[in-house]
């Protein structure tokens, strides 16, 4: 190839790279996202003369952020609520689990022309508190986010992280998600992909049982197969050993074909041994209606049904409404329901599950039984345990100077009050909240202006849900739950003045994220107020500005 040709590629390269905006497009305080031929995204925010603009794909999931919303300095994603600050990109708030890309831009009077191939280095310099050793208990949500956002903040000290695991750390929302329904690869589970704990200069150490916490000397004790003990001291010690299934005494129950969902090797097993089988779940909680639609839409299964004590799915979460709705769509996907009835026993020919028995007297044929009833927290490590439901730590997740207990196990306090929640975004808050911690920085990062939140996936239908209600059956709801287009907001009574504690929500995402942001900061709106056609919207990034 001539030289000619070659200036003339390299300048089709820079000028596919480069990307002019009109200035008039964004309005003070807001922004505005640009999609490019090659599916990429360009996110320009604007806060008077200044602009930034970033990689607009959320790094979670890909959302478009521009459809999100934005409320003060906070970007936040529509699907799953992560949040970044809309100057620099920085993460704010998860389940995202790092910030935005940003790019270089050049200002032309009226236009602003943006450098895609130009991106700014925003990355911290590990020089704070290298002298120091930071021992994490746990593989989980929690555990992989303290050390990551160390390690993406500042901290160069030594970085152990603890596992009885046989994998690196991974998302397990997504188990019952999408890789049961045979739609994503092992591999994209990884968190922060396989090389994470080398790339990051963390001694990540799986298949290693801890059997002792010593708060107060901030040591752990580690079982060896060899039947000795080694003990670890460090500067600062995080517990996040999570929760694990609980497991009703079904006479049956430890039968082969009897299966709990919580880790790989769980939905691994009840991949593989669904095939052409009768599979019955029991309990209508999220993950059982989870493994119901993974199940039905990997097509595997002969069939699926699902056994309930009560007649409604989720029922301490959404109301009536929503539960008849959710019901319809796994009804409309083949799942059966039989409601009413517990499990008497777990039926087999001594070796394997052969069906079930329920409290009624009837029977339903089983080759596989999946167990989705509830998890109890890992807190026996911890014998200052001074609650039945968790550990009681501060705001900054501290059990003791320099000694954390977060995640599953943690009953801490947050806009919604003190309250232990088994969520995956509140997991990564607690990572988020216990690095800041660790670094002594206190500017925004305690738990107290943070809210819990979750999704749940179920045949590519996401229903969110945002804060904490006490029930689900005083709530006001617009919209129709079976045409899956609502929103509902909960309240713990039925007074007027009482504000909403959460919502919950299909299709309406910027309305959720609003109501979200208006709770966090403590002025989500009464009952009164949403009767009277209350804007949630507009009222949430008047209170932002």
């Amino acid at each position: 190839m001539s030289q000619t040709n070659n200036n003339q590629a390299a300048d089709k390269i820079a000028a596919k790279n480069l990307v002019t905006i009109d200035k008039s497009d964004i309005p003070d305080g807001g922004m505005k996202s640009y999609k490019q031929e090659d599916d990429s995204i360009i996110l320009v925010t604007r806060d008077r003369d200044e602009f930034s603009a970033f990689d607009g794909k959320c790094p979670h999931a890909g959302a478009d952020l521009g459809e999100g919303l934005r409320c003060g300095d906070r970007v936040i994603c529509p699907w799953h609520h992560g949040s970044f600050d809309s100057r620099d990109g920085t993460l704010l708030e998860p389940v995202a689990m790092r910030g935005l890309t940003q790019y270089e831009l050049v200002d032309e009077g009226e236009r602003l022309v943006v450098d895609t191939a130009a991106k700014i280095d925003n990355r911290t310099a590990n020089d704070k508190l290298t002298d120091t050793h930071t021992i994490i208990v746990g593989g989980g949500g929690a555990g992989f986010m303290t050390a990551n956002q160390l390690r993406h903040t500042g901290y160069g000290g030594k970085i152990t992280l603890i596992s009885k695991d046989s994998y690196a750390p991974y998302n397990r929302p997504l188990l019952s998600k999408m890789f049961l329904a045979g739609k994503m690869d092992e591999k994209y589970l990884m968190l922060g992909g396989r090389e994470w704990a080398s790339n990051n200069n963390i001694e990540l150490r799986l298949n290693q049982t801890v059997s002792a916490v010593l708060p107060n000397e901030r040591t752990i004790v580690i079982e060896g197969d060899d039947g000795n003990h080694e003990q670890q001291a460090a500067d600062f010690l995080v517990v996040a050993t999570g929760a694990e299934p609980k497991i009703p005494p079904f006479q049956g129950a430890e039968l082969a074909g009897v299966y709990t969902l919580r880790s790989m090797d769980d939905a691994k097993a009840i991949k593989g041994a669904t095939n052409n089988k009768n599979v019955v779940i029991v309990g209508t909680g999220f993950i059982g209606m989870e493994a119901a639609s993974a199940l039905m839409q990997a097509g595997n299964a002969a069939s699926v049904t699902i056994v309930g004590r009560s007649r409604r799915v989720m029922s301490n979460i959404v109301s009536e409404a929503v539960s008849n709705a959710l019901i319809k769509l796994h009804e409309e996907n083949g799942v059966r329901f039989v409601f009413g009835a517990g499990v008497e026993s777990i039926d087999g020919d001594g070796s394997h599950v052969s069906g079930v028995t329920l409290s009624d007297g009837s029977t339903l044929a089983a080759d596989v039984v999946v167990l989705g009833t509830g998890v109890a927290p890992r807190t026996e490590l911890l014998n200052e345990v001074n609650d039945p439901d968790g550990v009681q730590v501060d705001e900054h997740l501290q059990l003791r100077d320099g000694v954390y207990a977060l995640g599953d196990i943690a009953k801490a306090t947050n806009q919604m009050g003190r309250m232990r929640i088994e969520h995956w975004r509140v997991a990564l808050q607690h990572g988020m909240v216990t690095a800041a911690a660790i670094l002594n920085e206190d500017n925004d990062h305690s738990l107290e202006e943070r809210i819990p939140f979750f999704w749940t996936g179920q045949y590519g239908k996401s229903l969110r849900y945002s804060g904490h209600a006490a029930t689900p059956d005083k709530g006001i709801l617009f919209g129709s739950p079976d045409s899956l287009d609502y929103i509902e907001y909960y309240f713990d009574d039925e007074a007027e003045d009482t504000r909403a504690s959460a919502a919950s929500s299909l299709g309406r995402d910027k309305e959720l994220i609003a109501f979200s942001e208006l709770l966090r900061r403590g002025h989500a709106p009464t009952r009164a107020q949403l009767s009277a056609g209350f804007d949630m919207i507009a009222q949430a990034q008047l209170l932002s500005r």
